[in-house]
């Protein structure tokens, strides 16, 4: 498997450096959609769809963050860009391909920084893009959702785009249980972890949408309280 699967990675990452400079958006989004459901299928990962994902945006998924998984899941899904911390396009292979799939980069311990992120996420939204975030800020182990941080809520504040809940949790086919065989963790490599996916077996990537809502008026310290404590209502259901 693991053979099978690093070459598919390699098949997507030309198809970044040698194609997508000369494709459009849309053509970009549909190969990135396909890709990762050959990484899934390659993986032996099921993948089970809940409530129907945003067709188009402006909109901003908020999920909670079990595993570099939950990427290539999402992925699979429905185009979207992500908003990552600024190690991952470092990554040798994997971060050329997040970047190539248009990932917008934050270095959190930069407030300046933090804050032309924003400015981008805005422009992304206003441009009509779907965007996706981790507001946990970290991986956790897929039995509890973190404490959501705010701050990359602001961009739906400014524009006026609706959020969209959306909870992952992966678990065992055969018993539906939480696993904990793909998360990735505090000081553990990307590569233990992905030899920990090679040798997994009998799993499913749940992901569940919400319905999308607007502000309100809420701050966004109540507004991520409120989507947090329905993730987490989403994922024990």
């Amino acid at each position: 498997m693991a053979l099978r699967v690093t070459v598919y990675v390699f098949y997507g990452l030309a198809q970044i450096v040698l194609l997508f400079p000369r494709l459009s958006r849309l053509q970009c989004d549909s190969r990135v959609q396909a890709w990762a459901g050959g990484i899934l299928k390659r993986l032996k990962i099921d993948l089970a769809l809940v409530g129907t994902p945003a067709p188009n945006g402006p909109m901003l998924m908020v999920s909670n963050h079990v595993s570099w998984l939950d990427i290539v899941a999402l992925h699979a899904i429905c185009p979207c860009r992500f908003v990552a911390k600024a190690d991952v396009a470092r990554w040798p292979v994997l971060g050329t391909m997040a970047s190539g799939a248009g990932t917008l980069y934050v270095k959190r311990e930069s407030r300046s920084d933090a804050k032309r992120t924003l400015h981008r996420m805005a422009q992304a939204l206003r441009d009509g893009d779907i965007l996706a975030v981790f507001p946990e800020g970290t991986t956790g182990d897929g039995s509890s959702v973190l404490p959501f941080h705010p701050s990359l809520l602001q961009a739906a504040i400014d524009t006026g785009a609706p959020v969209q809940p959306v909870a992952l949790k992966i678990v065992e086919n055969h018993s539906g249980r939480f696993s904990q065989a793909v998360t990735y963790m505090g000081d553990e490599s990307l590569l233990g972890s992905l030899w920990r996916t090679f040798r997994a077996r009998d799993l499913r990537v749940v992901v569940e949408f919400g319905a999308p809502q607007l502000n309100e008026g809420r701050g966004r310290h109540a507004w991520a309280h409120d989507l947090r404590r329905e993730i987490a209502a989403m994922r024990e259901a």
